[in-house]
């Protein structure tokens, strides 16, 4: 045993290691590394930096949204003796804060929907009251009321996938849950329920329905909001239970006994009304140019005082109008217009754009999601006015704007005149506590944070001075459909 160590103790001192061992494999050379191309400088100007520093400290904003929520109220849709009185106080105060060629445009609303009686309650087998509200549009239940079973719904889904006559005698209710987003996407899937899903349930033989608020609190405050009914579809009542009255109605019906509910509601529609549009300017210099239309809309559902929907918007686009007005007089003409029944469906961005339909617009843009901070802009300005984008991205950077990749030009009450062609631009508010009061009792002064308002006051200031006297042509763009 020992004598063979040795000869193998040799062998292997003088085996070269090539032959001890596979050589190692041979190491890719690393890829080089990606690099991003800077992008080019863009200069920011120095008054425009300097505008939007001061609209961090004005409070002309905070003072229009107070004023109309105390002084006025509820400015009830429809051409209410409400609005028409906000459509007074707003005359006079752009009048005060100087701003020129203001009035009052009117208009005609066709038949017009008033809201009555609205009251819910289980008969059996829990009895207890219900909140809710009606949905604009809903059709009425007779005086007494209506008690009829509930067909229960987690989706507007599985309502669509009802067959038809199924619900005859009964009432539908659909409980589907909304979720917050930054850019309120949701509203557009969640909203289906009440957009169409009473329309769906007539088709189908209901005779009322109740929906789930489409909003994101769990309170017992109900959130309005209009409903449509296809031609020849007769409309049935239909309404908003509070989110948290909705939650508890879903675990009644999950109990397994049938549940029956009793429906008061009392709308009506009562002709046609006079309503308007109020209309301020700050005039430009050159009258070809273009007009850069700004505002919001003055009307507001009857549960709270409209706070952040939308006598916040209305302060936000006349405060920044009014800051590049004192700083001097901008090569466009300036046009800020509260905008009349908007929430009964856009009667007064449709007047508008009729009224003035002759008119060059450069751009449209609104201030309609409430008050919380401007988080992301967007546009849709034509190539030649690729530049201006580009300083609008620049200067609304420090105040934590980001530049969006989607096309510009959103909104119920700018959305007749950005169908013409007219170019767009959005300062986008964070949503993710919007839908919270969203047309509910809780839409009140106090939800409007004052350092919030200021910032999308300067956000706004710095685009209408970039826009405004942007010396290149803002011509139109392809019309939407």
């Amino acid at each position: 045993m020992i004598r063979h160590a040795i000869p193998l103790a040799l062998l292997a001192a003088a085996t070269p290691a090539s032959a001890q061992q596979p050589a190692a494999p041979a190491v890719p050379a690393a890829p080089a590394a990606r690099t991003r191309a800077a992008p080019p400088a863009v200069a920011v100007d120095p008054r425009v930096a300097a505008l939007r520093d001061k609209a961090l400290g004005d409070d002309v904003a905070y003072a229009i949204t107070e004023g109309l929520t105390t002084e006025i109220g509820q400015r009830g849709t429809g051409g209410s003796a409400a609005q028409a009185r906000a459509r007074e106080w707003g005359v006079a105060k752009l009048k005060a804060l100087g701003f020129r060629n203001v009035r009052i445009e009117p208009y005609t609303l066709p038949n017009v929907w008033e809201r009555g009686v609205e009251t819910a309650e289980v008969v059996v087998p829990y009895p207890q009251a219900l909140r809710l509200t009606a949905l604009g549009n809903s059709g009425a239940t007779p005086a007494g009321g209506l008690t009829a079973p509930v067909t229960f719904f987690a989706t507007l889904n599985d309502l669509l996938a009802a067959p038809a006559g199924s619900l005859t005698g009964r009432i539908a209710f659909v409980s589907n849950t909304m979720e917050p987003t930054q850019d309120g996407s949701s509203y557009g899937s969640a909203g289906a329920a009440r957009f169409v899903g009473p329309n769906v349930a007539a088709q189908k033989g209901a005779a009322a329905i109740v929906i789930r608020s489409i909003g994101t609190d769990h309170g017992r405050g109900p959130h309005a909001g209009s409903t449509n009914f296809a031609p020849g579809v007769a409309p049935i009542p239909a309404a908003a239970l509070s989110v948290a009255d909705a939650e508890n109605l879903e675990r009644m019906v999950k109990l397994g006994r049938p549940v029956t509910l009793k429906l008061v509601l009392t709308p009506r529609f009562i002709g046609p009304r006079q309503s308007g549009n109020v209309v301020a300017e700050v005039p430009g210099t050159d009258r070809d140019a273009g007009i850069v239309l700004v505002g919001g809309h003055l009307d507001s559902w009857e549960l709270g005082t409209g706070a952040i929907d939308d006598a916040s918007g209305l302060g936000i686009t006349t405060a920044a109008a009014r800051l590049v007005m004192e700083a001097g007089r901008p090569r466009r003409t300036i046009r800020v217009v509260w905008f009349g029944d908007e929430e009964i469906g856009g009667f007064g961005g449709q007047e508008y754009a009729r009224a003035h339909a002759g008119e060059r617009h450069a751009t449209a843009s609104e201030s309609d999601f409430g008050a919380d901070r401007v988080w992301r802009v967007e546009t849709s300005l034509p190539d030649a006015a690729r530049p201006v984008a580009d300083r609008l991205a620049a200067a609304l950077a420090p105040l934590g704007i980001v530049r969006g990749t989607g096309t510009g030009g959103d909104g119920t009450d700018i959305g007749p005149v950005i169908r013409t062609g007219v170019a767009g631009v959005d300062l986008n508010q964070s949503g993710l506590h919007y839908f919270d009061v969203h047309h509910t009792p809780e839409d009140t002064l106090d939800r409007v944070d004052p350092t919030q308002l200021r910032q999308n006051v300067a956000a706004w200031t710095t685009m209408l001075a970039i826009v405004a006297n942007a010396p290149e042509d803002i011509g139109p763009v392809p019309a939407r459909p």
